[in-house]
């Protein structure tokens, strides 16, 4: 009996395991549904990961938009001093300073000195003048005699150059090249002669008559590639006095045309003053008025472009620019404020106007940061038109620069700068 059972068992054994072997479909089913959960721990997987990443995500943004205010909108209340510097030609002859690159260059009656982020002169150049005026473009500066015949060219690295004129000289800009350009001034006309960087003369000369095509510069500026001069001239018209903007190209396309004028603007002035032009960069450029700032463009050389004229209907009481803006302090003429700040990029776009109360005397524009201050304080603000800080000093205040850090100033006087720590 028991016999019989054990070849029953077998025999059912083998009968499934034909079935199973025969029957693939089962076979396959069974695989499917190992993938299936297969697939389904995966999506799992992912999806808690994508949760993850999304939580660290958002944490991440809220973080930097949380870093993004607290540095737009955080204002500093005390300082310390991180170092001390005497300055070396501190002496009544001192004149002023312009910023130069990442330091500054300091020009008086009887030398120029290059003096670098700490306070030590890097270079120093002596001459004599009577009343020095001086500009700077990128690597190079100028220095020039105002009513005399001298004009000094400078690098990062001393002098490079000297040029005299025949006649007295007005004004002088300078390109990021070293080509100079010098206003002189005769009896009844005007010239703008051209200079190497080394000092010798090239063959260019706009000559300016009150009563003729060109007028009485006011103002000049060249591209920093030394191409394109800017100016403004004051001219006579059917015995009224009117200004105009006018560009002129020097390059090779320039040569074609014998004035190398390539383009004006006289209608938008009709009864304004043009006291400061700037070339910002090799493109844009603008015109400060006595009721107006413009900004041009000269993508095109040839064809000089008018991008925004915005009138201005208060008094201009100071103007300032970098190679990426260029803005103006008007007075209030009502309300609780004596004065405004309107800042432009370099293409006219406005960035912000604020108003203020502020007794200033200087505004200078270093990076993102525009410094207002008079003789013992300062106010420093960013371009989102924040106040991130006002002090007092104990000292005179000839200039103020960015620092080495975020939180950092350089402040100079006439015989000393120092380093503050912004707190």
């Amino acid at each position: 009996m028991s016999d019989m059972s054990s070849m029953n068992r077998d025999l059912k054994k083998r009968q499934l395991k034909r079935q199973i072997i025969s029957n693939p479909a089962m076979r396959q089913e069974k695989e499917e549904d190992s993938e299936q959960v297969v697939k389904k721990a995966h999506k799992k997987v992912w999806k808690k990961r994508l949760t993850i990443m999304a939580v660290l995500a958002v944490v991440i943004a809220g973080a930097v938009y949380g870093g993004y205010r607290y540095y737009r909108d955080f204002q500093y209340t005390d300082y310390t001093v991180g170092w001390e510097r005497q300055l070396d030609r501190g002496d009544s002859s001192f004149t002023g300073y312009l910023k130069y690159g990442s330091n500054l260059l300091k020009y008086s009656k009887d030398g120029v000195s290059y003096v670098d982020s700490s306070g030590k002169d890097v270079w120093i150049l002596s001459y004599e003048m009577k009343t020095p005026i001086a500009a700077v473009n990128g690597d190079y500066a100028v220095i020039a005699d105002q009513q005399g015949n001298s004009i000094y060219i400078c690098d990062k690295n001393g002098g490079v150059g000297v040029a005299t004129t025949n006649l007295p000289i007005i004004k002088v800009t300078i390109s990021a090249k070293g080509l100079v350009a010098a206003v002189q001034e005769e009896q009844k006309s005007t010239r703008i002669d051209m200079f190497k960087k080394d000092g010798s003369p090239l063959d260019i000369s706009i000559k300016g008559l009150m009563g003729g095509d060109v007028g009485y510069p006011l103002d000049i500026s060249l591209s920093p590639d030394g191409t394109k001069l800017v100016g403004s001239f004051m001219y006579i018209e059917n015995g009224s006095l009117k200004c105009r903007v006018a560009f002129y190209d020097f390059s090779e396309i320039g040569k074609n045309i014998p004035t190398r004028f390539v383009g004006g603007f006289h209608d938008i002035y009709e009864t304004s003053m043009i006291p400061r032009v700037k070339f910002l960069d090799e493109v844009y450029s603008c015109a400060f008025a006595d009721d107006s700032i413009s900004f041009f463009s000269s993508r095109n050389a040839m064809s000089p472009e008018l991008l925004v004229h915005i009138p201005i209907e208060e008094d201009v009481k100071s103007v300032f620019y970098s190679s990426d803006y260029a803005g103006v302090i008007v007075g209030a003429t009502s309300g609780e404020y004596n004065y405004r700040m309107d800042v432009y990029k370099s293409n006219g776009e406005k960035v912000f106007s604020e108003p203020f109360s502020y007794d200033y005397r200087d505004v200078d524009i270093d990076g993102e940061h525009i410094f207002l201050y008079n003789e013992d304080s300062c106010r420093v603000y960013n371009m989102w038109g924040n106040l991130k800080f006002e002090g007092n000093f104990d000292f005179t205040i000839s200039k103020i620069t960015n620092g080495s850090f975020p939180n950092s100033l350089i402040v100079t006087g006439p015989q000393n700068m120092k380093e503050i720590k912004l707190q």
